[in-house]
């Protein structure tokens, strides 16, 4: 399965599509944890995963554990923005670990390499 990366540095934010190949990489990791980019590519990067979504859209949220996807009561946050004071209501949310039903990662770069994002990913096309 194919991943769609989203790195975010700063008010800049970049789309990479990664292979089925570097994905099998990214599975079984958590929101929170560090990899190296260079699977993707991005020599001397490190970018952190902060969250994600589905193949149905269905958003990753940190404290729901392993791969699986639950209905939450929620009063905001990830999932749930709530429109007055004390609303909760309940929503479906995905687990914390990266698995074959991920389609989006959402990142932001936490060390930078010696070329700028923008120049690598143009040098590619």
């Amino acid at each position: 399965m194919a991943f769609k990366l989203v790195i975010s540095e700063g008010e800049k934010s970049h789309q990479v599509e990664v292979e089925s190949v570097e994905s099998k990489k990214l599975i079984g990791l958590i929101i929170g944890e560090e990899f190296d980019a260079s699977l993707v590519g991005l020599a001397g990067y490190k970018l952190k995963i902060t969250g994600g979504s589905d193949k149905n859209g269905f958003p990753m949220k940190k404290d729901v554990d392993g791969q699986r996807r639950i209905k939450s009561l929620l009063a905001g946050g990830i999932g749930f923005n709530p429109k007055r004071d004390g609303q909760r209501r309940r929503k479906t949310v995905r687990g914390n670990t990266v698995s074959n039903d991920i389609v989006q990662i959402n990142t932001i770069v936490t060390q930078k390499g010696e070329k700028d994002i923008s120049a690598i990913l143009e040098s590619e096309e």
